[in-house]
């Protein structure tokens, strides 16, 4: 065992750090999305795990076919948010069950992503394109301007998401996710909510693929697998530790939303962690699942042991 741990050596985690900070800030776009159906509109959104590809998808082929990185990101937004329309659209008006409206539009994702990139997988290369976000601009001169560019996105977010849910129309999904008679009685459209809140949803995750294609150098078709695991991981992470912190404070959703980045960046430096203390990586997705499914038993075990100690 000591030799074991003699065998660790502390600054290959510390450089392995910052690449995982900047996988964090980047997929915490990805868990705002996930916020958004998963507390907010009270839905079970497996779309993700599609959208998030397409956006990767068609943010590298038009890059390659000489698009500015920048406003293909625009593009992979749009497409996510055509994915989000879909599963909508099958849930309020063919009258699908959400969860399972979102697994037919995650599997038929799967062939459309097949038929945007025309192959499993298509490459783009940093020293041929302009890229966003690049894995090199973490190693490279200057890495702090791409962190400070990426923070800067993340406030931009929350910032927006913030003001967003503040209006009328913000409201009103609030609402329909609170208690959705309630604000059909209110006279809400509730259907047409729930479909512009998985539009704006998806629309994030498509936006998160997209730059998280450009920053590993490719799309893959299964580049999403296993991506709501890690949206679900960010918020219940940040809910566990920053719960109580963020209701006691005026801009309390503010900080909620900004906590889901953090819970992002935590879930990646735990991986860093368990990838460090040389933990089989096969076993990475089954460490996935058991991080998040501790995280959700922690709320109950908390209010039904815990506090049942103290009432006795």
């Amino acid at each position: 065992m000591a030799a074991y741990f003699a065998a660790l050596d502390p600054m290959t985690l510390v450089r392995a750090l910052p690449g995982n900070v900047a996988q964090g800030i980047i997929w915490g776009i990805m868990a705002l999305g996930v916020y958004i159906t998963f507390r907010i509109l009270d839905f079970a959104d497996l779309t993700v795990d599609g959208s998030l590809a397409t956006g990767g998808a068609v943010a590298v082929m038009l890059i390659r076919a000489g698009v500015n990185p920048a406003l293909a990101l625009v593009f992979a937004f749009l497409a996510g948010m055509v994915a989000g329309f879909v599963t909508g659209v099958l849930h309020t008006f063919f009258g699908i069950p959400g969860i399972l409206a979102s697994i037919l539009t995650q599997i038929g994702l799967y062939s459309v992503n097949l038929g945007i990139m025309g192959k499993s997988n298509q490459a783009v290369n940093v020293m041929q394109y302009k890229l966003v976000a690049s894995l090199r601009y973490v190693t490279g001169e200057g890495n702090w301007i791409f962190f400070l560019k990426l923070i800067l996105a993340a406030l931009i977010l929350i910032a927006l998401c913030y003001w967003f849910f503040g209006t009328e129309l913000g409201a009103s999904i609030r609402a329909t996710g609170c208690n959705e008679q309630m604000a059909r009685a209110q006279g809400i459209n509730t259907g047409f909510n729930k479909v512009l809140a998985l539009m704006i949803s998806n629309g994030l995750v498509g936006l998160c693929g997209g730059i998280y294609a450009q920053y590993q150098g490719a799309a893959d078709v299964n580049m999403g697998r296993g991506a709501i695991v890690i949206g679900l991981a960010a918020v219940i992470i940040s809910e566990v530790i920053f719960g109580k912190f963020c209701a006691h404070r005026k801009a309390a959703f503010a900080f909620t939303l900004g906590a889901v980045f953090i819970g992002a960046i935590l879930y990646y430096l735990v991986i860093a962690l368990v990838l460090w203390l040389k933990m089989p990586s096969d076993y990475m997705k089954l460490f996935s699942a058991v991080v998040v499914a501790c995280f959700l038993a922690v709320p109950y075990m908390k209010d039904t042991y815990f506090k049942k100690g103290r009432a006795k």
